[in-house]
């Protein structure tokens, strides 16, 4: 670890004695790493922070290694903990069979964070860990006198879910012999039993075991921050705050949405989508994404091909081959299930397909994108806020759903519940996906409910804005109180 310098800020140079030094420990995949890396740049050029960004080495995927070094390209000043990690030995293989690559990575960090927090803690002025890392970290650093925060980085409303469910779990007796039904969560709403991750519904899955665990500590934590705006989650920020959802939880601040960060060029192949948008009309172009962390199955990615040919509109179409990118060797032709290449060459000109990386903030801000066809991460969910661009939502799994019915609350977009996600055998058909895009591609109303999201993600993150006050309101409580357990009270 390099010695602490003080960041230049946005708005000039920092004193030094007022410099608090944060240590951010996100866990593993391009959702939680990316709004890490935003808000690392939100600490340290605009809140006069000396950031510190804990990042395990080996990544599980390829994308998480680029972000990393790009950012440190781009902005030096946000130091990295790069950690060859030495972690706790477990054989994932025995007590998780095929257990998601990303969760066994939380499960490693986790039954290491004892052992690793401690030398990375010295000096610091708090910790934010990751909600995955929660119940492990806090007592950690509570032990090293250095507060504690914890990062939810999706949406306020799944946040309520996952403080609450303990308590949900305790009452009804779900995961002792009866399965997860619905869930009212107090002063927010129901949620129904379709759309709990599916991995809740079993209590031996790795995620459960972790969800319950981080859901219970969260109390203890000295505050919460999530990345989410009061406008866009008015009842589960409110909730979260005034003890409706759990009574003790600490102070809650909603920073968000985080501010996309610019960490350079992409590479010539990755930036000729560029060049594609730049030649299409406005809003004429259908943006087809589903993420980083999941991939359709063959049959449903060839409906989606066949659906977006008859829809009739341009199209960008990201497409994923594999779980995790470094074992993504499969060729776009393949995928498509166009050994001859006749799909391509058919949409040729009106669509382009592409398997690289997009800088996806940056496609949804362009003109020429009227549409986003998303499953709903939460990443995504913001970035189609700040730009005002509708989405058709297709959540795939984990809190998708849930997401999903908060942009559709918010009149960011529309949703086609009936629609299937991972563990449903159901393909959704290409006249399906045709029609729906093309309804929502003519849906005037929609673009513009849209377009007041976007205004109301900008008032929150401006200066005196809900977001900028609360991430303010944060640092504040790190430089007056670096050392002990911060007061309990309202965030900003």
């Amino acid at each position: 670890m390099s010695s602490p310098s003080p960041p230049n800020s946005a708005f000039g140079e920092c004193p030094v004695a007022a410099t608090p030094h944060i240590v951010l420990f996100p866990s593993a995949g391009m959702g939680h790493l990316v709004p890490f890396t935003r808000l690392a740049v939100a600490l340290s050029a605009g809140h006069c922070c000396d950031v510190s960004l804990v990042t395990a080495l080996p990544t599980v995927s390829s994308a998480e290694s680029r972000h990393i070094a790009a950012l440190s390209a781009a902005f030096p000043t946000v130091r990295r903990t790069d950690m060859d990690l030495r972690l706790a030995p477990f054989d994932a293989s025995a007590e998780f069979p095929a257990a998601d690559p990303f969760y066994v990575r939380y499960e490693a960090l986790r039954r290491s964070a004892p052992l690793l927090l401690g030398p990375l803690l010295a000096g610091a002025s708090a910790l934010v860990a990751d909600i995955a890392l929660a119940s492990v970290a806090i007592p950690v650093a509570r032990e090293l006198h250095v507060p504690c925060y914890v990062f939810f980085t999706a949406s306020a409303t799944m946040l309520s879910l996952k403080a609450y469910f303990p308590t949900y779990l305790d009452a009804s007796g779900a995961g002792h012999g009866r399965g997860v039904g619905d869930v009212d969560v107090p002063g927010v709403y129901r949620v129904p039993s379709s759309s709990v991750p599916q991995a809740l519904h079993d209590p031996d899955n790795i995620f459960t075991r972790q969800f319950v665990a981080n859901g219970r500590a969260l109390v203890a934590a000295d505050g919460l921050l999530v990345n989410a705006f009061e406008a866009m989650e008015p009842e589960a920020v409110a909730a979260l705050r005034g003890g409706a959802v759990v009574a003790g939880l600490p102070p809650v601040f909603a920073v968000g949405p985080l501010t996309p960060v610019k960490l350079g060029e992409a590479g010539q192949e990755q930036g000729n989508y560029r060049t594609w948008l730049d030649a299409q009309p406005r809003r004429s172009v259908v943006y087809v994404s589903f993420g980083s962390r999941k991939a359709l199955a063959r049959q449903q990615i060839r409906e989606l091909a066949a659906g977006l040919e008859a829809c009739g509109h341009r199209f960008l179409w990201v497409v994923k081959g594999a779980v995790v990118d470094r074992d993504d060797a499969g060729e776009l032709s393949d995928l498509l299930g166009d050994g001859e290449g006749f799909f391509l060459r058919r949409v040729k000109g009106r669509g382009l397909v592409t398997k690289s990386w997009v800088e996806q903030d940056e496609v949804l801000r362009h003109p020429a994108v009227g549409l986003f066809v998303s499953h709903c991460g939460w990443n995504s969910v913001t970035e189609a806020a700040s730009s005002g661009v509708p989405v058709l939502a297709w959540p795939r799994f984990a809190d998708q759903r849930v997401n999903a019915r908060v942009a559709v609350r918010a009149g960011l977009g529309v949703w086609v519940e009936r629609w299937s996600w991972e563990g449903e055998e159901a393909v959704v058909t290409a006249e399906e996906i045709a029609e729906q895009v093309v309804a929502a591609m003519g849906d005037e109303a929609v673009a513009e409910k849209a377009a007041s999201v976007r205004e109301s993600a900008a008032r929150a993150v401006a200066d005196g804005g809900t977001s900028h006050r609360s991430l303010a309101e944060f640092v504040r409580r790190c430089r007056a109180e670096p050392r002990h357990k911060c007061a309990a009270g309202e965030a900003s």
